[in-house]
């Protein structure tokens, strides 16, 4: 579904993100970790064809993000750290204005088959500046889900939230993948959350990727590890300690 080569973004002289290579299997929940500044929302930024990348290249589905950037828009769904709703508008009229803006067909029949699937219809007809800002993330995201896309890019989903809200969009996010089949990538500094819905993560450090692979392989080859943190601390330590080793299978 996402292939990524040497992807690289640079801004006067800084690099933000250096050399990126590696790919996501379609259907997959895909963790991509990192502290924060560590390039996370600066590549999610390029797959998306929000910023350009300075070289390199990353196709989703076999489009190019800038040769082919319309249709990759076109079968991506994308909610970034902070959802921009009109909180004046109901649920049901962003979702409306939005998708019109989109071209989503048979739009109103479309918002109501989305909210009940996020379990938010009840509310469709309320101002969205009555929301939690759990309930603002669900919205969001069933703005990015309109379309039926095939991928789903999320930047920090769950941050703000209570343990009650970040489980409830944690839950969302395993009933889209496992109904829709959706591929999803989920940029997080959060590993409570990528242990338990992602089957398999890449993590990023200033801006370069230490290791990508599947959760299964990782504890495998991590054994003597006891957590998903231990094995976070150590690859970070030896970035840090100069060994600049990058994992992989």
């Amino acid at each position: 579904m996402l292939v990524i080569n040497s992807l690289t973004k640079n801004y006067d002289g800084f690099t933000a993100v250096d050399n990126l290579s590696f790919k996501v299997g379609e259907g997959e929940i895909f963790g991509f970790l990192g502290h924060n500044g560590a390039g996370k929302t600066t590549t999610i930024s390029m797959l998306v064809s929000l910023i350009r990348p300075s070289s390199g290249t990353a196709e989703i589905a076999g489009y190019d993000v800038v040769k082919d950037n319309l249709k990759v828009r076109s079968i991506l769904g994308y909610l970034p750290e902070n959802v921009n709703l009109y909180s004046n508008l109901t649920a049901f009229e962003n979702l409306y204005f939005f998708g019109s803006l989109s071209g989503v067909e048979n739009v109103e029949k479309r918002i109501n088959e989305v909210l009940k699937d996020l379990e938010m219809h009840s509310w469709k007809d309320t101002k969205v500046r009555e929301f939690s800002k759990g309930m603002r993330q669900r919205i969001g995201i069933a703005q990015a889900l309109l379309h039926k896309p095939r991928i789903l890019f999320l930047d920090e989903p769950t941050s703000g939230l209570d343990p009650q809200g970040t489980k409830s969009i944690r839950d969302l996010l395993l009933y889209i993948n496992n109904n829709w089949n959706t591929t999803i990538f989920l940029n997080t500094h959060l590993l409570s959350e990528v242990k338990k819905i992602c089957s398999s993560i890449g993590i990023i450090s200033h801006g370069q990727l230490l290791m990508t692979d599947s959760l299964i392989n990782i504890k495998k080859k991590f054994g003597s590890e006891k957590s998903l943190e231990d094995i976070y601390f150590r690859i970070e330590g030896d970035q840090n300690n100069g060994k600049n080793t990058v994992y992989s299978i």
